[in-house]
């Protein structure tokens, strides 16, 4: 299976340009870009999937160039409903950093250069702009790109409607000082792409090349992002380890051979036997479990993955104590909680957190032993939550039922 034929049987390949993408990719020494916008001072689960096909592809011979829009993200891209909400040069600076940290980690050991689109846009004013870019660009051209026209009817700021010129110049700009020949991108982005290789077409009259993944979805149909609300950091202070590895460890067998081929590194032999030995027995879970190990690993790292398996082992057997305080402070971040001042009683503090709906429901969930404190059983309706008691003074975990947890922090 040639690099192009894997990209395909992963699911990663949505739009092409050029004649010779296939051959380029096969190629294995071409220098390509993925760019992102620092909207966040953190990316998030969507973005990783562009930054797993970009490491792949760095893996197998290619030279990444991986664009943070310091410039861009001063405009923002054009939303299909609506103007984003301008973001002020010091929150862009910041995010930038906080970006830029991360890739560097991601991609740590491969050959890659980190871009910020402001370095060759801040010196260049509106006459030039409009003289050596927006010459080259027709309006009916850009009238028609997709995430254009939607928004006609509502009304689009020419800020946003230029949008597309200043992410081509990131193209055209590359081409020539970088001998960059390929763009890599999520499928929203074909129209920004595609202005790209027109500019360097009709500027350079030469040929450049691209292509988009499709957009990866959760199980409810949206995708992964911070306008969706759904967003799964990769920043383990936003999103911990646990945290991710629970998500995942929770999806849907229709996604989870999906998620292999888009998340992993595994070959495509190893993916199918894997999706076979789940078929066999599905409530093993074969599938989640090493999708969720091999994500980790990859992303956090070993250690980080050890923590997410022992925690997941001491919540499944009750062994809550066994938790270090890291372990027990990554496990928070991914439950319910509830603050509380001073000491409660068992069945005030149900109600009171909405661990349960009423007084009755909570004296019917510890009479039947179905309530447990750091571990555990408590079947006394007079017992009291102490902060004396609680997990390095700070933490009580509440567990209802066989799998929902909670946790009190004592102020």
């Amino acid at each position: 299976m040639t690099l192009f034929e894997e990209l395909k049987w992963r699911g990663l390949i949505k739009d092409t340009a050029g004649e010779d993408l296939e051959k380029i990719i096969n190629g294995r020494d071409a220098t390509f870009y993925w760019g992102t916008d620092p909207t966040a001072d953190s990316l998030h689960i969507g973005h990783y999937s562009s930054l797993v096909t970009a490491k792949r592809l760095a893996r197998a011979g290619h030279h990444p160039i991986l664009l943070v829009g310091g410039a861009t993200g001063l405009i923002g891209d054009p939303r299909p409903t609506a103007e984003r909400e301008i973001i002020s040069y010091e929150k862009v600076l910041h995010n930038l950093n906080g970006i830029k940290g991360q890739v560097e980690e991601i991609f740590k050991g491969l050959d890659v250069e980190v871009v910020n689109n402001y370095d060759w846009t801040k010196d260049m004013n509106v006459l030039e702009f409009l003289r050596e870019i927006g010459k080259y660009i027709n309006v009916n051209y850009m009238l028609n790109k997709d995430i254009i026209s939607r928004r006609l009817d509502t009304g689009i700021t020419f800020a946003e409607f230029t949008y597309t010129l200043l992410q081509g110049y990131d193209f055209l700009y590359l081409y020539e000082h970088k001998n960059c020949v390929m763009q890599v991108e999520g499928s929203d982005q074909w129209g920004n792409i595609t202005t790209g290789i027109e500019l360097i077409n009709k500027k350079l009259g030469k040929n450049a090349y691209a292509f988009t993944m499709p957009l990866i979805l959760d199980a409810s149909g949206e995708k992964f992002g911070k306008s969706a609300g759904n967003a799964l950091w990769l920043d383990k202070n936003k999103t911990s380890s646990y945290e991710l590895y629970q998500y995942l460890i929770n999806s849907s067998d229709d996604k989870v051979e999906e998620y292999l081929k888009v998340f992993t590194f595994l070959t495509p032999e190893e993916i199918m036997k894997v999706i076979a030995e789940h078929k066999e027995s599905p409530e093993k879970r074969i599938a989640q479990k090493t999708l969720a190990a091999e994500f980790i690993r990859d992303l956090r790292g070993e250690e980080e993955l050890d923590k997410c398996i022992h925690i997941s082992d001491a919540l499944f057997k009750g062994n809550i104590k066994e938790l270090t305080r890291d372990e027990l402070e990554m496990t928070v971040l991914s439950l319910d909680s509830f603050v509380v001042d001073e000491d409660k009683n068992i069945i005030d503090l149900l109600v009171l957190s909405g661990i349960c709906s009423s007084k009755r429901e909570a004296r019917e969930f510890v009479n039947n032993n179905s309530i447990s404190i750091n571990g555990d059983k408590v079947n006394d309706f007079s017992f009291i939550v102490k902060k004396e008691d609680a997990l390095y003074q700070e933490y009580t975990i509440i567990r209802k039922g066989k799998k929902k947890y909670f946790v009190i922090k004592h102020s």
